[in-house]
């Protein structure tokens, strides 16, 4: 790979390392460490990243050992400090990461990321974000004493993830990068920015936000983590950025249509809505049609079922989050496409909450349905939940909100009973939860 092509567009140019794979610790270039990332979940390659976690966790690549190895972690319960003020405090550069993806130098690599239509699959970037966002936050909690860290470390929440490009190209290099930019007690904001190889530089395609939990050696219970100290103007806007951030996820659950009522223009815009559904020839409430250019709720769903095997599972054991989060948007995407008529491209990925972890074993039931559409967006919602193989019962695991727009102008979805019109106000928040205009570039 040419030197030129080692530079790249960045806002965050203070926070950033120039460097190849990723580089950990040192900042000296002659110490750095050069690990790329290569694909996931491959019965033949094996993923540098993922395998760098199982090497901090000190987890086995047997699946027959994994018990016995779970129970030699419960040794690490004596390095978790009792307290934060015990564990020294750590600065964003510590945690600073940069993974390389050489689609282009090495193109035995895009046959796990390629789409017919020669595109990036956007599911396989998912599960990178996600192991990508765990060891960084490992980075940040390291003991140098200890062989293996006794925290625990899982994603609790994907923030949120904004697309600045329509696709990505398969034949270029791509870069992560990303770093802790905010800490409380026991849980860590990442922000991790992806770059792509566009000419002689490496431009931003990408910006994604995930927040992760700390959790003792045997993942039972909340375990603290190092504070976060700023160094810079720019890394205290980030620091105070990631407050607000908490605040108002604390915001938007507290509003939940779980919780409360709609609020009075969201009243009026369900109202609105059924009125322009009903009969003129019968001018009744039980007879209801679909106004022109106009699709039932109901009629956008789609769903599918996958067997939670042992080669998808984590460091700990449990289902990997990357891989139901790739499942769940190439569903979602489907349902798009489906209710589009034509290819979308995401635009936005937001309040990802892993609400109960998957078992491997268990039979995984996801559930996909256009919620909102506005002009040429479509709101998606993903609904997952499990079941054992001993139990019929099922239980949800988490909420996925994807927003996607289609090359055309699409059909306005209605819905037909007061749960779909909470989907529908549902959706509405998260697509209007967007911070800017979406208008993606093409080159």
């Amino acid at each position: 790979m040419r030197r030129a092509a080692l530079r790249f567009c960045s806002l965050n140019k203070g926070l950033l390392i120039p460097g190849r794979g990723l580089t950990q610790g040192s900042q000296n270039p002659e110490k750095q460490r050069v690990i790329h990332m290569h694909e996931a979940c491959s019965p033949i390659h094996v993923n540098h990243v993922r395998d760098k976690l199982r090497e901090i966790v000190g987890v086995s690549t047997n699946w027959r050992d994994h018990v016995k190895a779970m129970e030699e972690r419960k040794v690490l319960q004596s390095f978790l400090a009792e307290s934060q003020k015990g564990l020294p405090p750590r600065r964003m550069r510590d945690s600073h990461i940069e993974v390389l993806l050489p689609l282009g130098s090495q193109p035995e690599l895009r046959e796990k990321y390629l789409t017919v239509q020669n595109t990036i699959r956007f599911g396989r970037i998912l599960e990178d974000l996600d192991s990508l966002g765990v060891l960084i936050c490992y980075m940040h909690t390291r003991i140098h004493e200890a062989k293996m860290s006794p925290l625990s470390i899982v994603t609790a929440l994907v923030d949120k993830i904004d697309m600045q490009k329509m696709s990505l190209s398969p034949e270029q290099d791509i870069k992560f990068s990303g770093h802790v930019s905010w800490v409380g007690k026991t849980s860590m904001e990442v922000k991790m920015q992806m770059f792509q190889l566009h000419g002689n530089e490496f431009c931003p395609v990408l910006d994604a936000t995930f927040v992760m939990v700390a959790r003792d050696s045997e993942n039972k219970g909340p375990a603290f983590v190092n504070p976060l100290i700023p160094e810079s103007p720019e890394e205290e806007e980030l620091f105070r950025q990631g407050e607000l951030n908490k605040g108002r996820r604390v915001a938007f659950s507290a509003k939940s249509l779980l919780k409360m009522a709609p609020s009075a223009e969201e009243r009026s815009t369900i109202h609105e809505m059924f009125l322009h559904t009903l009969d003129p020839k019968t001018v009744s409430f039980q007879s209801r049609v679909l106004p022109p250019n106009a699709v039932w709720m109901e009629d956008s769903k789609l769903k599918s079922l996958e067997v939670c095997h042992p080669q998808e599972r984590n460091i700990f054991n449990r289902i990997f989050g990357g891989f139901l989060m790739r499942k769940a948007y190439e569903l979602g995407w489907a349902t798009a496409c489906n209710f589009g008529g034509s290819r979308p491209f995401v635009v936005a990925v937001d309040d990802i909450m892993f609400q109960k972890p998957v078992d491997v074993g268990s039979l995984l039931f996801l559930s996909s349905q256009v919620c909102f559409t506005q002009d040429n967006y479509i709101q998606v919602r993903v609904h997952s939940e499990v079941a054992s193989l001993e139990s019929k019962e099922h239980m949800t695991t988490n909420v996925f909100h994807f927003t996607f727009m289609s090359e055309k102008e699409v059909p306005l979805v209605f819905p037909r009973t007061y749960g779909e019109s909470m989907l529908y106000l549902d959706g509405k928040r998260h697509f209007s939860s967007m911070s800017v205009p979406v208008n993606l570039r093409k080159d």
